[in-house]
């Protein structure tokens, strides 16, 4: 184990270095520029027909409403917690900063993501939509880019037992045995049962389990998150001069934080950003090309809201219960640093919050995870590898909530940037074919009498 933690380190360092750090930036950049900047100010459009779309609107499987659902699922997760905590103890409070840089030029990637992956979907064998990084590179890019999609397709099948099932089901076993001491393998075969219930029915029970319970969880953890901040109200100005002063100047340490440089904040917050919303990994398609929806463009302005309502809204609250609360130098990190915020300010309460919290985040990235990997599997082998895959994903849910969480961590880190590798290439390939949809779409848009925006 310690050979391969040792390699996985040092690949990690590689992925992750300075050339990564500015293809996913430069990328998200590009289309945001490309895009007029229409990610950022159509933002209410996008909320509209969110609202719009909880019915079906064309060809798919689940309605468009579901596919942002689902996606949200699996980008709310452990990382809303413990990754946002882990930014701050390696990077300082600056990383959360780069943290919504990430977020902002990511709802151009996003947006790309989702207009792609409908524009370029397909029916598989059993009659249903699929799509993905994998379908929009094969039938976007011709047959001489086959291979690209095929090694993201590798890596998201790959990918999706580290970030999307161990590292969740390690997160939340551990948090449960702090709090409540269940034992890890208890946690670990709960969810295998509710997981696997839910796998049962495919992408339908998936989109319709995330449709309810997504919303929900989102609003109760951004609630107590407000009540931690009306009572810490006064501290709330500092934290936030916390984060832009460390942004662009090293942070020293005190306490029981090391201290970090301008660049670990960058580097970071970056890698935590992607971890928690997915803005160019090539994940988040792969739900949105399942969705029922007039057109490609129609589910890329659903679409973009991930990252803002992941990392802008969710993260952000947890950034500033931990800065408020005045815990984040006491040298704990990940899910307990976030957990003793909420219990600094609610005392006997505050533990538990982030423990259910954790419970639910975890469990629907588990659910959300499993179709993108199932996806990208089938990509590679047909549908005759779904009945075995569901089992090897429920399986490996108990596998994690044992596992030592560096390891987990570091595991995921790594398939992150290896899946992102790929998908970016291809979004700034195909960016012409985005920006040709995306002008007609509102071109025809501005000239209705209906358009609200």
């Amino acid at each position: 184990m310690d050979a391969i933690s040792t390699g996985l380190t040092w690949l990690n360092g590689i992925v992750w270095g300075v050339p990564m750090l500015i293809l996913i930036l430069g990328v998200g950049l590009f289309l945001t520029v490309g895009l007029k900047l229409r990610t950022i100010v159509h933002v209410p459009l996008s909320f509209w027909m969110l609202w719009r779309g909880r019915r079906p609107e064309g060809k798919g499987e689940i309605t468009p409403f579901n596919a942002l659902m689902t996606e949200l699922s699996a980008t709310i997760g452990t990382g809303n917690i413990a990754g946002v905590a882990t930014a701050i103890f390696l990077g300082g409070p600056g990383a959360i900063f780069w943290m919504w840089m990430t977020a902002l030029v990511g709802m151009a990637t996003k947006y790309a993501e989702a207009v792609l992956a409908v524009r370029y979907r397909e029916k598989d064998s059993r009659g249903e939509w699929v799509g993905g990084p994998m379908y929009y590179i094969k039938n976007g890019l011709g047959s001489r880019w086959t291979w690209l999609g095929t090694c993201f397709a590798a890596f998201a099948g790959i990918a999706g037992f580290g970030i999307g099932n161990m590292v969740q089901a390690n997160s939340v076993s551990h948090a449960l045995e702090n709090s409540l001491s269940i034992p890890l393998w208890v946690t670990g075969l709960i969810l295998f049962v509710l997981v696997g219930a839910v796998l049962i029915g495919g992408i339908k029970r998936i989109g319709a389990v995330a449709g309810k319970l997504v919303p929900i969880m989102a609003i109760t953890y951004v609630v107590a998150g407000l009540l931690v901040l009306l009572l810490n109200l006064r501290q709330i100005p500092e934290a936030f001069e916390l984060i832009f002063t460390y942004a662009f100047s090293p942070a020293a340490a005190t306490g029981g934080f090391a201290g970090a440089a301008v660049w670990a904040a960058i580097q970071f917050g970056v890698a935590r950003g992607v971890f928690s919303n997915e803005a160019g990994l090539g994940s988040a398609p792969i739900a949105h090309a399942a969705a029922q929806t007039h057109g490609p463009v129609s589910q890329g302005v659903i679409a973009m809201l991930a990252p803002f309502i992941d990392t802008i809204v969710i993260c952000t609250f947890t950034a500033l219960v931990i800065l408020t609360s005045g815990v984040w130098t006491t040298g704990v990190t990940g899910a307990a640093l976030t957990s003793n915020a909420f219990e600094a300010t609610l005392p006997g309460f505050g533990h538990h919050i982030v423990s259910f919290a954790l419970a639910l985040f975890a469990f629907t990235t588990l659910i959300g995870w499993s179709y993108y990997s199932e996806r990208a599997l089938e990509y590679l082998f047909g549908v005759r590898i779904i009945t075995p895959f569901r089992i090897a994903w429920c399986l490996a849910i108990v596998v994690g909530a044992t596992m030592e969480l560096a390891f987990v961590w570091l595991l995921a880190d790594t398939l992150n940037a290896l899946m992102a590798i790929p998908n970016l290439i291809a979004l700034a390939l195909l960016s012409p074919v985005v920006f040709a949809l995306t002008r007609e779409f509102f071109k025809t848009r501005g000239q209705s009498e209906n358009n609200p925006f």
